[in-house]
């Protein structure tokens, strides 16, 4: 026999069969008590009698309630059903029928329970089977979802038993004034719930036109019958007192970064919707109206989704009054949405559109999307400027030409050539209007679909990171022209030599320009980074849901990326300003290394099937004593470490510690694939890379620090042709001299 207590907690994969009815009723009262989340429940019309009539059941609903569990049922509502149905509908979030319903089971976040009984009236199971194991609760979960979608109301079909007639599904588009006034009152008078996404203009409208409506929700809300009135919007700071009336109200809303194009209003049995951009609060000229069931949850998913990602009202208010308003970033996964963004901001754009295609490959799969065709309309219909910057290639000559020639104002569509080598990146990047940027990073170069060469995306309208973007476009524009100067002006040098002055000192102010800005823009970043990164873990530690610890995952990661990056951005404006400070401290240098190649080899030895040694050349085993900073001096050591794991498959790298007259020479060695042909030149430049990821800035930085220490580093290829060495030196410390 099975026994269950309302202390159990799910530590481990179970899955057994329970007898007895006491034990039955014990399992479902455990079940609810367990639940931290949701339940999902399946019952033939024979059961909700007993949810309503057995009392220990019936608590653990109410219970479960009050604690804020959301629980979803679906049954067949009969006539003889129908009073406990109707009683079950104040306590569950959310009621369904459906015909025809057999079988019966019970899920939750990390429980299922089905009692093994059928249609026989007002008994309860003798049996029941458990089970915890995460591969049934995934595929029941699955089987729920597609009956939840089939399901319809319990409103409709209880208003269909009480008036004897069947509830009549369609969706219709509605042209006339009056019927599209008359259906959103309609919508209001019988909504239990009220969620609405909308662009400023239908704040507007919804606050003159229907607010009175309104307010007897709210209303109904503060009395318990009614769930409320939710709100999503964007540009918040364009509508500070509008928001904070409907705040004051009652109404909760929140602001997104991304609002698809649509304006929606959503009630638990209804959904109209309109694509029409609604201005200063006008009326409608037309609306979908649906109430078949698979609409409504289509809608309602999409709300939920923006619904999780926005930010509190309240909040952004409070954040632009401080001028402490960051903007709206974020890092887009799916390569599909990020299309769909990169196609909505070119189709919609109204003054100005740059992209940058680092790959003619990437100019290709984006014509073949539609993005270029997109963008001439934008210039005939809109006299949009458009600039387009990428590498020259015959393959694109044609496309470049065809262009140009569409129609007379189509010479506001340019397309820039510059060499790839000089534009030196892996991501596509689009700015439109100088408000919203959007970055691309190139997952595999050589697939001809967007959607499979693309990987993560970022998506931002702060001001400081769009201000940067700007900056390198021009940068890199003035370089494009340059570069289209000098290979077709051969005939008149002694003119393109004086426009290459006059490009230069542009450059030079450009340059001083993006300098301040990317400084601005990583003091910027910094600030909310760490808060981010901070309550991200703490999270993370406290919470117990896989899939929340996935995307914690995900935001941990990229804000450690992005406050690394910060970072390194920093240290390259003090290198640059000769401000870079160092806390110098007299330390043994053999110990010190010793230490930090121990720790690394804890943390990184196991990824790969590599080996890390120290080897101290004759003489340099003795007390080495230096004046150096020392976590200064530990980045430069993890960063060659960190190079050479990362071009090394298999084998040992070497650290080694020589010393020489008044000096000692520190080496990391490795067998990996050695120093390029092409970078070696510019290898400890900025931006110098051949990775998909990486900045190109850790070999400037660490050059930089190693000289402010009154050092050098160098590198060479290794003369057996496998792998590389990279080296630096410092002053020994020379105890007679100080005396």
């Amino acid at each position: 026999m099975s026994t269950f207590s309302n202390d159990d907690r799910i530590t481990t994969s179970t899955t057994k069969l329970i007898h007895g009815t006491d034990n039955v009723i014990k399992a479902e009262v455990a079940f609810f008590y367990k639940t931290r989340h949701k339940i999902d429940t399946y019952m033939n019309y024979t059961r909700p009698p007993l949810a309503i009539g057995v009392e220990p059941i019936k608590k653990a609903f109410i219970d479960a309630r009050n604690r804020g569990i959301y629980m979803r049922y679906i049954t067949e509502i009969t006539k003889d059903n129908l009073t406990y149905c109707i009683e079950l509908m104040q306590i569950v979030q959310d009621l369904r029928h459906l015909d025809g319903v057999k079988g019966n089971f019970m899920l939750s976040e990390g429980e299922y329970i089905a009692p093994l009984i059928l249609f026989e009236h007002g008994k309860i199971a003798s049996q029941a089977f458990y089970s915890s194991t995460k591969q049934i609760l995934e595929h029941q979960q699955y089987i729920f979802e597609n009956l939840w979608e089939k399901a319809i109301p319990a409103e409709d079909k209880i208003r269909e038993i009480v008036e004897g007639r069947a509830v009549h599904y369609e969706t219709k588009v509605l042209r006339n004034q009056d019927q599209i006034t008359n259906k959103i009152k309609d919508l209001l008078e019988n909504s239990n719930e009220l969620l609405v996404c909308t662009w400023s203009g239908g704040l507007q409208l919804g606050y003159h036109r229907f607010m009175s409506l309104g307010n007897k929700i709210l209303d109904r809300f503060k009395k318990g019958e009614h769930r409320g009135i939710k709100i999503v919007t964007t540009r918040i700071q364009d509508r500070i007192k509008l928001v904070r009336d409907l705040l004051d109200l009652g109404i909760q809303i929140r602001d997104i970064g991304n609002m698809p194009p649509i304006n929606f209003s959503l009630t638990d049995k209804e959904v109209i919707a309109t694509i029409e951009k609604i201005e200063g609060g006008e009326m409608l000229q037309s609306i979908l109206v649906s109430n078949e069931p698979a609409y409504v949850s289509h809608f309602r998913s999409i709300f939920e989704d923006l619904w999780k990602n926005g930010v509190d009202a309240k909040i952004k208010i409070a954040r632009i009054e401080e001028g402490t308003d960051f903007g709206h970033i974020e890092v887009i996964e799916s390569s599909t949405r990020a299309g769909e963004l990169y196609l909505d901001y070119v189709r919609n754009a109204q003054k100005e559109i740059t992209i940058v295609f680092p790959t003619t490959n990437a100019f290709i799969r984006q014509y073949k999307m539609g993005a270029i065709d997109l963008a001439k309309e934008a210039v005939i219909q809109r006299n949009v400027e458009v600039r387009i910057l990428m590498p020259r290639h015959e393959s694109t000559e044609e496309v470049v030409q065809n262009i140009t020639k569409v129609k007379s104002n189509i010479s506001n569509f340019v397309v820039g050539h510059i060499e790839q080598a000089i534009l030196d990146t892996h991501a596509t990047i689009l700015i439109v209007d100088k408000k919203h940027s959007l970055l691309m990073e190139i997952r595999d170069d050589s697939k001809s679909t967007f959607v499979e060469a693309i990987g993560l995306s970022t998506y931002s309208n702060s001001k400081a990171g769009v201000l940067s973007y700007i900056s390198l476009v021009e940068n890199l524009w003035l370089q494009s022209e340059l570069y289209q100067q000098l290979k077709y002006s051969n005939t008149r040098l002694e003119a393109a030599n004086q426009q290459l002055d006059i490009v230069n000192e542009q450059l030079k102010i450009n340059n001083k320009m993006q300098e301040e800005f990317i400084n601005i823009a990583a003091h910027e970043l910094r600030t909310p980074i760490q808060p981010i990164l901070g309550i991200s873990q703490i999270l993370r530690n406290k919470s117990k849901d896989r899939q929340s610890i996935e995307h914690l995952d995900i935001i941990i990661r990229n804000a450690t990326r992005l406050k690394r990056l910060t970072e390194d951005i920093l240290d390259v404006q003090k290198i640059d300003n000769r401000s870079l400070l160092l806390k110098k401290e007299r330390f043994e240098l053999n110990e010190f290394i010793s230490n930090l190649v121990i720790e690394y080899k804890n943390q990184y030895e196991k990824e790969k099937q590599i080996t890390i040694g120290l080897h101290h050349k004759p003489g340099a085993s003795r007390l080495i004593l230096v004046e150096a900073d020392k976590n200064r001096l530990g980045q430069v050591i993890y960063n060659l470490l960190d190079n050479a794991v990362k071009f090394t498959n298999e084998g040992t790298i070497e650290v080694i510690i020589e010393e020489q007259v008044g000096k000692v020479t520190v080496s990391v060695k490795d067998p990996g694939k050695g120093i390029d042909d092409y970078i070696f030149p510019r290898l400890f430049s900025k931006f110098v890379t051949k990775s998909f990821q990486g900045t190109g800035l850790g070999l400037f930085i660490r050059k930089g620090i190693i000289e402010a220490h009154g050092g050098q580093i160098w590198a060479k290829n290794n003369s057996d042709g496998l792998g590389a060495i990279f080296s630096f030196d410092l002053s020994v410390y020379d105890t007679q001299e100080k005396q």
